[in-house]
């Protein structure tokens, strides 16, 4: 099994990842892993757009502020000030490597764009590229990255685990001040040899784990694998028991994960019932632009008093013309359906969109483990506290790509290890022959999470799902060492430990807050709110 070596490897390869791989290639070699083909990612199907300070009417307080409120007391409010006073130059950055927003221009030296609103936002502050922003900057940075010489994109390399001191060294303790991150075993899915790949700096932008749910807006590659592999090597994650459920995804018998972007109730769009009444003027000031959190709740709760399968969003008053012009994809997605926007209703359900929580990480993107690094859905940053913001979320990525990179040069190099780790031993593991066994367990760990771990919880539905999951990571781990390792089994166990680990942070919180929402703790603890941490180590 061969052996790699690079100054930085960069698991994962859009949004955050790239834009690290883009600034360290300037200081070193990169290596960038992409599970599938890496136009396959959250960043993709990234609909509205990205917030940041650019408008007339609004301010750096304005958008803290905005964010604050929408983090329920959770946020790091010196991040936060970072993050966004750190947006314009970093919006100044995409233009420059060529992202054509919609309504794009530059007076007096400054840019302007066309601005939409969305759910907790004060103002117009959302820049896009009408409603697939995340795939005009996705096909913006993977260009670029194709482009730098430096910089080299391993597709379907699927990271197993991270390589440590401590696993290499029984005398080097896990969590120790001693042990550091050194790389990585890599399954080359291709050749089907597992590689090590050994780096000065290992960076996790490896996006959320929607798929840890049975309902979600996410691409099937978002099985939280950075998360679960920072929490096997011992490093710090934290608040994964906010995940954010997006309250309009299309409902539809044909359609997969299709989102339909919070920007169309921006534009004027409301809520109905399947009678024809609209609901969330009676649940909060916003109505229908309350954030995410509240209008998920408020759909969740009206199909549960109901029975029905779906609520529906009213966007009739926008007209075929202005809808079309403002939301093309959706407008021609919708229509493959048999949904005309401009005259019927769009039916929708929440899923899980979001994960607000991650790996554990400082202003500049370190981890609890030296040598490794978080970027984007995959880290916790304390941007986002108990609910993200809508739009915010393209802005952290890039920011703390750009972050990251500088803390990378900054940060003293390890020294060359002699010799290398040992290669990856496959033991007495042979080929998987009952792939129904993964399809079965995936299909119960994500059952389990939606209806025991979803939008509104109590404590006996979380032991519930504890249990169960419990067992499921029993019979993953005899597969896992029974048989040689393949992408599906190696999600099936990372969505199991990512489920554990939102299980663990949520029965931790005894109240509710952000987007974690208890029937049995329905109001926020008194005092100063405190982030749930959870580390290996201690165990």
């Amino acid at each position: 099994m061969a052996t790699v070596r690079t100054d930085t490897l960069v698991i994962g390869a859009v949004i955050a990842g790239a834009t690290l791989a883009i600034r360290a290639s300037a200081h070193g070699e990169v290596l960038v892993l992409s599970k599938r083909e890496p136009e396959e990612s959250n960043t993709r199907y990234a609909q509205g757009g990205i917030a940041a300070v650019m408008g007339p009417d609004d301010s750096f307080d304005l958008h803290v502020r905005d964010t604050l409120a929408a983090g329920a007391g959770l946020c790091d409010e010196g991040v936060v000030r970072l993050v966004v006073t750190e947006g314009p130059a970093r919006i100044r950055d995409l233009v420059e490597w060529g992202v054509a927003f919609t309504g794009l221009r530059e007076t007096d030296g400054e840019l302007e764009a066309d601005l939409h609103r969305e759910g907790g936002h004060s103002v117009h502050r959302v820049l896009h590229a009408k409603d697939e922003t995340g795939l005009e900057i996705q096909r913006t940075l993977l260009a670029r990255l194709r482009e730098t010489s430096s910089v080299r994109i391993l597709e379907r390399h699927v990271a197993i685990d991270l390589v440590t001191l401590s696993r290499m060294d029984g005398r080097v303790a896990r969590g120790s001040r001693q042990d550091r991150c050194i790389g990585a075993y890599v399954l080359d899915e291709q050749k089907g040899e597992v590689l090590t790949i050994l780096a000065r700096s290992v960076v996790l932008a490896t996006g959320g784990a929607g798929k840890a749910y049975l309902y979600t807006s996410n691409p099937d590659v978002a099985t939280g694998d950075g998360i679960a592999m920072a929490w096997r090597a011992g490093a710090q994650v934290s608040n994964l028991e906010f995940v954010q459920f997006h309250p309009t995804c299309l409902y539809h018998s044909k359609a997969k994960s299709f989102l339909i972007s919070e920007a169309v109730r921006g534009e004027g769009a409301i809520l109905r019932l399947s009678d024809g009444t609209p609901f969330m003027k009676s649940v909060h000031p916003r109505a229908d632009l309350a954030p995410r959190d509240i209008v998920a709740r408020a759909i969740d709760a009206e199909l549960k008093r109901r029975g029905d399968d779906c609520v529906f969003l009213d966007a009739t008053d926008l007209g075929a013309g202005r809808f079309a012009e403002k939301f093309p994809m959706i407008h021609e997605r919708c229509l493959s359906f048999g949904i005309d926007a401009a005259r019927d209703w769009i039916p929708v359900v929440p899923a899980a969109h979001y994960f607000v929580g991650g790996v554990k990480t400082d202003d500049r993107g370190r981890t609890s483990l030296p040598g490794l690094y978080a970027a984007g859905e995959a880290a916790c940053t304390g941007l986002h506290g108990a609910n993200r913001l809508a739009s915010n979320s393209l802005l952290e990525g890039i920011v703390f790509g750009h972050l990251a990179a500088e803390a990378l040069r900054e940060d003293p190099a390890p020294p060359r290890l002699t010799p290398d780790p040992p290669p990856w031993n496959v033991g007495s593991a042979v080929p998987p022959d009952a792939a129904v066994i993964v399809a079965h367990n995936w299909d119960e760990v994500r059952r389990s999470m939606w209806n025991y771990v979803g939008i509104v919880r109590t404590d006996a539905r979380l032991e519930r799902a504890r249990r169960r999951i419990e067992f499921l990571q029993e019979e993953i781990r005899d597969y896992y060492w029974r048989y040689t390792v393949d992408r599906d089994v190696l999600e099936l166990r990372n969505i199991a430990t990512v489920g554990d680990l939102i299980v663990r942070c949520a029965q931790a919180r005894k109240e509710s807050r952000g987007l974690h929402y208890t029937l049995d703790h329905p109001a926020p603890a008194p005092g100063r709110p405190s982030d749930t941490v959870l580390s290996r180590n201690a165990e």
